[in-house]
């Protein structure tokens, strides 16, 4: 075995320690499982991109609904309504 020395920023390091506690792993140990991953795959094991201002609106759950309300209209599961029965819902 052998040494890595790494420096993090000391609130990055205890938000990580804590997630890492929480599933029973180490700092050490995630680190080990991240390599053998990164092995496993011969690549970085997640999605490395620029952050943008539409990262919050394409998450895994909105995404998930997207492909749910296309494929609803794709079979026809459709509701009409003109502008003015829109406006009139609203009204109460």
């Amino acid at each position: 075995m052998t040494n890595i020395t790494v420096r993090i920023e000391d609130d990055v390091k205890r938000d990580a320690e804590t997630l890492f506690s929480e599933l029973g792993l180490s700092i050490s140990g995630a680190i080990n499982v991240f390599f053998r991953q990164a092995i496993r795959e011969q690549a970085i094991p997640f999605q490395i991109r620029a952050a943008g201002k539409y990262d919050e609106y394409f998450n895994e759950h909105n995404m998930k609904i997207l492909g749910e309300s296309i494929a609803q209209a794709k079979a026809g599961n459709v509701v009409v309504k003109s502008m003015a029965e829109l406006e009139a819902m609203e009204d109460g």
